[in-house]
């Protein structure tokens, strides 16, 4: 019984900014317990080697453009998927960017690619998906946030409003759609390496600094993610809506330096 519940066999999921690093992950998480997916970017040739991968494990996959920027782009995806498989049952909304500028130099359209990006491309991307979940009442929207969704960090201004609005967000699309059998989740991972930060893994002050403040002592690996987004996409959170669930080793804890501790 307890494993059916987090059977995705015959499901359809969503994922988009599929080309690389959390998207994959949770990609492949959905596809091992069993979804078919239907995997997104803005340069489609770019999915084929995770598109292979995912069909070796007999699954169907189908690779779709997506600028979650561009209105009718997202249009386009939705109705793409539902002619190919009829159904969609969950969406996990990855696709996201950052840019990384003291605040005082961040400017005008840095703003609006973080936020159009960010925040903007996934409501739509959600509306767009609900409209095909609405009439069979049932779906499972997961919207991609990180800690910044409860913290703030200095250097990544638009960033952190764009996954605290994520937060936001998803706790009204809960709201809104609980009605049509639709919960909304927000995914919030910690530290985890991908290419957007790639560069501050390779600075060994900063990593001893950020293993400091996680009570598990390490960053998350991509493993750490799959319990999670599965619980989120099947019927085991069948009860479970407007959450934002922190996999993050503990780091929103608040805890501080161990070095700052015996002063």
């Amino acid at each position: 019984m307890a494993e059916q519940l987090f059977d995705l066999t015959g499901k359809v999921a969503i994922i988009t900014g599929a080309s690389r690093g959390l998207g994959q992950y949770l990609g492949w998480a959905l596809a091992k317990a069993g979804a078919d997916l239907v995997i997104t970017s803005r340069n489609r040739d770019s999915l084929r080697p995770f598109r292979e991968e995912i069909a070796a494990l007999g699954r169907r996959v189908l690779p779709l453009k997506l600028d979650v920027r561009d209105y009718d782009s997202i249009q386009a995806m939705a109705e793409a998927v539902h002619r190919e498989f009829g159904r969609i049952d969950i969406l996990v909304n990855n696709a996201g960017c950052n840019l990384r500028k003291p605040a005082l130099e961040v400017s005008w359209d840095d703003w609006n690619l973080i936020l159009e990006t960010n925040l903007r491309g996934p409501f739509f991307v959600a509306q767009a998906v609900a409209r095909k979940m609405i009439p069979r009442h049932y779906g499972r929207i997961i919207n991609i946030g990180s800690v910044t969704s409860v913290f703030g960090y200095a250097g990544i201004t638009p960033y952190c409003a764009s996954r605290g609005g994520i937060k936001q967000m998803t706790m009204s699309l809960a709201d809104d759609w609980g009605v049509h059998g639709i919960t909304v989740n927000c995914l919030a991972p910690g530290w985890f390496k991908t290419a957007q930060n790639a560069v501050l893994y390779e600075d060994p002050q900063w990593l001893e600094y950020i293993c400091d403040r996680i009570p598990l002592k390490r960053p998350g690996q991509p493993s750490d993610l799959d319990g999670a987004v599965v619980f989120l996409a099947s019927d085991a959170s069948q009860y479970v809506t407007g959450q934002t669930l922190l996999v993050d080793g503990g780091i929103s804890t608040g805890a501080t330096r161990a070095t700052s501790r015996k002063r």
